[in-house]
């Protein structure tokens, strides 16, 4: 059995999941300041995180990209899988980006010095939008490879069998 993924998906998964888990196992141990810090920062741009503990929330957060760089580094999750997951994961990231003021140029979807750090992430949506979409569009393209698949044998089994049945007639003629 093939696994879910291809060569080309391959170096995408490794780089972008390779960072995340880092970035998740990194967390573990984030002290009361750093929780404080990345706390403050996602509760002032998504503001139903605020009722959650500091720690309770980096927590949260370092499960969640240690789950989301495992699922990308591990080839049996399939590719359309993988990439809703850092799509969904990335579009987080873009929201603070988007909503929290001072990360933008007024007026302009352009950083901030203070922007930049999280602006680059957008290289991970485009990760996730393009394992999402290739996983999809693979998995119709596998499908509609293997019913051709299957014809061409089924085509080849009749032309032998109107071989067989031309040679047998021959015999009966001659």
């Amino acid at each position: 059995m093939a696994l879910p993924i291809t060569l080309s998906e391959i170096g995408p998964r490794i780089s972008a999941g390779a960072f995340i888990l880092n970035s998740g196992l990194g967390k573990r141990a984030a002290d009361e300041q750093t929780a404080a810090g990345l706390h403050g920062f996602a509760s002032g741009t998504y503001p139903f995180l605020k009722d959650v503990e500091p720690r309770q929330f980096v927590q949260a957060l370092s499960t969640a990209e240690i789950a989301v760089g495992a699922a990308l580094l591990t080839p049996f999750v399939p590719t359309a899988l993988a990439g809703a997951v850092l799509t969904g994961f990335a579009g987080g990231l873009l929201g603070l980006y988007l909503r929290t003021p001072g990360m933008r140029k007024e007026g302009s979807l352009a950083p901030t010095e203070q922007g930049l750090s999280i602006a680059k992430d957008v290289w991970l949506l485009g990760i996730g939008v393009g394992l999402l979409t290739r996983g999809t569009v693979d998995r119709s393209s596998r499908k509609i490879s293997r019913a051709g698949r299957t014809l061409a044998k089924a085509n080849k089994r009749v032309a032998r069998a109107e071989r067989k049945a031309e040679r047998k007639a021959e015999r009966a003629a001659a």
